[in-house]
């Protein structure tokens, strides 16, 4: 089983996450922004990831470092759980349509981190939750785990739909490219390693 626990304390965060990359979806989430628990609690959902996630954080300045050292731990662990990434498909793309919203998210479990962050919400928060704080959770996925990922919105206008679009999109993508692949006979590298 890939697995991997996780737990981080900084001046401004104290986070604790457990992940099981083999598991079914199951989750236990709890950081003081709702809407943000919903959208983590849909990404396992979809990405059949089942995480338990402990964040106590600042949220009397605002939700930025509770969003963003979130982003790093699961970074961390993802990379943990992933291993040497032995016999994994590495690639990964889904497009989720979300009522009137359009996302694509693409990744490459590469070990070279880079976002492309293709987003306008159309206003500054999404059911309280500050929106310019997906863009840095996804970053620090992103750097922390050692994956490139490109996030487009085709078109929308909803902020709540976009955003679960996004996180919904992101789970499906690393679902496949995490998921295994029985013809792949060691890394799937031509460098032999990633």
């Amino acid at each position: 089983m890939r697995k991997a626990l996780i737990e981080r304390r900084t001046a401004e965060t104290e986070i604790k996450m457990e992940i099981n990359l083999d598991g079914g979806g199951k989750y236990e989430i709890s950081t003081g922004i709702g809407f943000f628990d919903h959208m983590l609690e849909l990404f396992s959902k979809h990405s059949l990831i089942d995480i338990n996630l402990s964040v106590k954080g600042d949220l009397e300045v605002d939700c930025h470092h509770s969003v963003e050292d979130t982003g790093i731990v699961l970074g961390q662990a993802l990379k943990a759980a992933l291993g040497n990434k032995e016999s994994i498909k590495r690639y990964g793309g889904f497009t989720v349509p979300m009522d009137e919203s359009l996302v694509s998210v693409n990744i490459d479990l590469s070990g070279r981190p880079y976002l492309v962050y293709n987003v306008m919400f159309s206003t500054g928060s999404a059911g309280g939750l500050d929106v310019e704080a997906i863009g840095e959770f996804m970053m620090a996925v992103c750097t922390n785990a050692g994956i490139t990922m490109h996030v487009n919105v085709h078109y929308g206008s909803n902020n709540h739909h976009m955003a679960e679009a996004i996180f919904k999109a992101f789970a499906r993508a690393l679902r496949q490219a995490a998921s295994a692949d029985e013809r792949v006979d060691g890394i799937p590298s031509t460098k032999g390693i990633l």
